[in-house]
Formats: C-alpha cells, structure tokens, sequence
C-alpha cells in the first residue's frame, strides 16, 4: 500500500512540475510550432527518463526506429506506462512529435492539463465536426512542422486480453490522407502488472520491439504478422 502511494505521489508531484514547464512554451506569443513540438517533446522525455528511474525500470529496444521524420508510431496499448517507455525509447533517437489523445482525457481534472499542455492533438471521437477539425489541425501541423512525428495506440484504448484488440480506423486514416510511413512497436510483457510491481529493487528490464515499416491499406493485418513473429520467438 505505502510502495503504491508513494509511487503516484512522486508522479503526481512530478507531473505538477512539469505543467508549469509546458506552459513556458505552450504560452510562449512568439514560438512557432516547430521549436515548440521539439521543446514540448524534450520536456515530455525527460519527465519520463525521471519516472523511469524512480520505477527502476529499463528498456531493452530491438530492432530501430526510421531514420526519417513524418512516421506514424502504431503502438499496442495496456498501461498508463506506455506513453513514458515510448517518449524514453524517442529522446535515445531525438525524436520530436505528438500524441494523438481523445479529447475525455485532456478534459480530466486530474491530469488533462499535462496532456492538454504537453502538445497532445486531441480528437472527439463522438463529434462529427470535431474529427473534420482534427483532420486540419493533422494536415495543417505536417505542413509547418516537417520534423513532426505521430505516436498513437489504433487499438484505441487499453488492453488487457491476450494478443492485439481490433484496431480504430483512425490510424490508417490519418497515415492516408498525410502521406505517413507507418511504423509498428510492440512493448513486450503485462504493462499493467509491471507498473502495478514498481518500483523495483533491482532493475527491471522491459522489451520494446520495433519492426518494418508496414503499410495503411493493410495496417491491423501487418501489425498482426509483426506481433505473432516477436511471439514466435517466445
């Protein structure tokens, strides 16, 4: 119980701390957005190396990232863990991008300033002028921000079953009509239990594995022939 409740108050703490450092850019009146999504993102990946080694955890990556910029990352989705290993794996290869986070979750009193002021692009699945919105706001950011990245979860929401959950028909859609290379990643292991186990005493060691790049027109299919031959090897 006191190893659960320290771990969320130093989170806690910790994202407090960093609202106010995404707010000196995110307000800045004369920062354009390329500088800012790379501003926002360095501030996004040192938050998460912090949460790392207060968790004690590591990563183990396999395979690499492209070289290029303009990629949609496709991850698999179980645990609020997710975001910080992915912004930890990016910073190792000086990636700049954003998140694509619905729009409930920047609404949260809790945490959606962090989202809302970290660079997040949200989306109101529910709303048919809002997802119109979105679509611009994608399209308008590639045509500004020429190093800008994508990173989202096309299941859509966590999942705790066995194997991948369907995915959303957002993320081929929105690697479609940008002319996104399509990345898949695959964090190996129980997210949810791991982050449940942290902090650890001695260091724990999670596998991200990243494949190929696979294609929009075929996006779950490919994803899935990535994810069965990692577990092939298992």
């Amino acid at each position: 119980m006191l190893k659960t409740l320290g771990k969320f108050i130093f989170m806690i703490q910790l994202g407090f701390k960093y609202i106010a450092i995404f707010k000196k850019t995110f307000f800045h009146p004369f920062i354009s957005l390329k500088p800012a999504y790379t501003q926002l993102s360095i501030d996004r990946q040192n938050y998460s190396k912090q949460v790392l080694q207060f968790l004690n955890i590591e990563l183990k990556i396999i395979g690499s990232l492209p070289s290029h910029n303009r990629v949609l990352y496709a991850i698999n989705h179980r645990s609020l863990l997710d975001i910080i290993i992915m912004e930890n794996v990016f910073s190792k290869n000086n990636k700049s991008g954003s998140w694509i986070a619905k729009q409930e979750l920047l609404d949260s009193l809790i945490y959606g300033k962090f989202f809302e002021y970290s660079g997040c692009i949200s989306v109101d699945l529910e709303n048919k002028k809002g997802l119109l919105s979105f679509f611009k706001n994608i399209k308008k950011t590639f045509k500004k921000v020429d190093t800008m990245n994508l990173y989202m979860f096309p299941e859509g929401e966590r999942f705790k079953g066995d194997g991948i959950h369907s995915f959303q028909s957002g993320a081929a859609k929105i690697a479609k009509a940008n002319k996104l290379t399509v990345a898949p990643v695959y964090i190996n292991g129980k997210m949810e239990a791991v982050f449940e186990n942290a902090p650890y005493k001695e260091t724990f060691t999670v596998e991200v594995h990243i494949g190929n790049s696979i294609s929009h027109e075929n996006l779950e299919n490919e994803y899935n022939t990535f994810y069965n031959e990692i577990k092939k090897a298992y």
